[in-house]
């Protein structure tokens, strides 16, 4: 009908029909009609406003592509601290899944949601511990911001905390939790767990091999009074009966020359009880690692440096990749260990500029390359080898949870007299 009334419109303006007044008729009718037939116009717009619609329609912004984002719902982790095995803790974090993974002598116990760091402040990924915990805790460089069940991995700010999940990263480098999982990862895991980062999701796998350490009681020592010599022992025990010792006290004593009685008296001061010794403090795991980029092994135990030692690269040009190997019990003598591989190399993003790529996007492509072919945890124990006596010196101090890094990479500069070996794997 609007097609009608517009045409007898244009017939009228040009003159060209004889009989005008029933078309002026027909045309007053149409156009109220037309008008209501299609969607109202703006309210500024006239009668002629009309013909303006699908121009004004093609100038308002689009809205077919806002969807109203809700509020994911992460489920609650619940923890049964009694069906926890003993054994060494360590979590994985997975960027490319948005999860975390915790794991307790080798088995896996829970895993949760989380949100990890924007392109512009990424959360790092590689080898880490927790080296400080605090229940409550706010941020030192944003603005005092609360981050409770704090777990720290890094002193320039990397920590596992509670914070808002909205569903994708968002965080400045942080790995938030929820706020049930936050809790209770917290209260089981210790300063010194094991924490890994990685894109991908990865998890510790049984392994046995000859090049890992062997455990080794070191060779007891014989008591004091048995190894000091007898006149030093009588000169003892008559300094504390208060008498003096016999010229002949410097001789063994014989059947025929026996020695003198000590007298004792029930004198508490001149006859003290030896003092109960101390229950010995518990031992703190060993961290080993062999850097093939340093060509070197370093060795800490609680965070304190012990030694370094240089070490023989079969083929240097060989990559290892990144293994984390930890040790989960011992017993009968031998340890059982468990190891971790990082993938090392990830597919390149693609470069601008109509697919030219820079010299060293190039480079940096050959060694990522290099890297994904990286050997198994197996293989690459057999390209390098350690001293005897750092060997020796590592088997006498390796107790569970005790680990061993190998990687082609340094240490990361993250890495200082508070924390454990930090190896960066991006």
């Amino acid at each position: 009908m609007s097609q009608c009334c517009v045409l007898d419109v244009s017939v009228i303006l040009a003159g060209k029909s004889r009989s005008l007044r029933p078309r002026v008729v027909a045309a007053a009718f149409c156009v109220p009609i037309a008008a209501l037939a299609v969607p109202a116009a703006p309210a500024r717009a006239d009668l002629f406003g009309l013909f303006a619609y699908p121009a004004y329609e093609r100038a308002r912004p689009s809205t077919h592509h806002l969807r109203k984002h809700r509020k994911p719902r992460h489920k609650d982790v619940k923890i049964d601290k009694q069906k926890i095995p003993r054994g060494p803790v360590q979590v994985v974090v997975s960027i490319g899944r948005q999860r975390a993974i915790l794991y307790s002598d080798g088995v896996r116990i829970a895993e949760g949601a989380i949100s990890t760091g924007v392109p512009r402040h990424p959360t790092p990924m590689g080898v880490f511990s927790v080296i400080a915990k605090a229940r409550y805790h706010r941020s030192n460089i944003y603005s005092g911001a609360p981050m409770p069940y704090m777990q720290r991995i890094t002193w320039s700010g990397i920590a596992l905390h509670e914070g808002p999940l909205p569903g994708f990263p968002a965080s400045h480098g942080c790995i938030r939790l929820t706020g049930a999982f936050a809790a209770q990862l917290w209260g089981i895991s210790k300063v010194g767990a094991r924490v890994i980062v990685t894109r991908d999701e990865v998890a510790p796998v049984p392994i046995e091999s000859d090049r890992l350490f062997v455990p080794k009681t070191p060779d007891e020592k014989p008591p004091e009074d048995a190894a000091a010599p007898m006149p030093v022992l009588m000169a003892a025990r008559a300094a504390v009966a208060g008498t003096a010792v016999a010229d002949n006290a410097a001789a063994p004593a014989t059947a025929e020359s026996p020695a003198p009685p000590v007298p004792v008296t029930d004198t508490p001061a001149q006859n003290p009880q030896p003092a109960a010794k101390e229950a010995p403090k518990p031992k703190r795991p060993l961290e080993v690692f062999v850097s093939r980029k340093a060509a070197k092994v370093y060795v800490k135990q609680g965070f304190a440096p012990l030694f370094e030692a240089p070490v023989t690269v079969a083929e240097p040009d060989k990559p290892w990749g990144t293994h984390v190997f930890t040790v989960m019990d011992i017993k009968d003598g031998k340890a059982s260990w468990t190891v971790t591989s990082i993938p090392s190399g990830y597919a390149h993003r693609p470069a601008r500029h109509h697919g030219k790529r820079s010299a060293r996007e190039i480079k940096d492509i050959a060694r990522q390359e290099q890297r994904a072919g990286a050997p198994t945890a197996a293989e690459a124990l057999e390209r390098f080898e350690l001293p005897k006596d750092a060997i020796e010196r590592i088997s006498e101090r390796l107790i569970p949870g005790s680990s061993l890094i190998v990687s082609d990479n340094g240490l990361s500069d993250e890495t200082g007299p508070d924390t454990g070996f930090i190896v960066s794997t991006r």
